[in-house]
């Protein structure tokens, strides 16, 4: 009876389409197909043979790496723009920022005893006011 060994992880199991590729793979390697081997038949009679495959390499081999290069299941373009994204565009330091809960609390609360303050002040303003005005009525 044969053996098939089956991943514990099924997510790191990948559709094969032909030549056991992935889709993926497929594409990347005919795109380095296409760009490679055009270059190859047009730079060998300038270059000599040897030149003109070390160019077909050159120009072949990032599509070979964006077809098969993949770590944490992320491909090449989105491992880059991470490493891009970090390196470059966002700021070295980053500090670490957090908002104080009890601080805005104890804002709350001396903004209430101000607002409180002046009512009362204004209620006593109030009330000496209006006992001014009935005193000279009376006088």
């Amino acid at each position: 009876m044969p053996y098939v060994p089956v991943p514990k992880d099924l997510t790191k199991v990948k559709t094969k389409v032909a030549f056991n590729l992935t889709k993926r793979q497929l594409v990347c390697f005919g795109a380095g197909g296409l760009v490679g081997i055009p270059a190859y038949l047009l730079t060998r009679g300038g270059m000599g043979n040897e030149g003109a495959a070390l160019l077909m390499i050159g120009l072949m081999l990032p599509f070979f790496l964006f077809g098969i290069y993949e770590k944490d299941g992320q491909p090449l373009e989105q491992v880059l723009g991470h490493f891009i994204r970090a390196q470059f565009l966002a700021p070295k330091v980053r500090p670490y920022q957090t908002e104080n809960f009890y601080n805005a609390l104890a804002q709350m609360s001396g903004q209430e005893k101000e607002v409180h303050a002046i009512a009362n002040k204004a209620g006593k303003a109030g009330k000496q006011s209006a006992s001014g005005k009935t005193a000279a009525r009376n006088g």
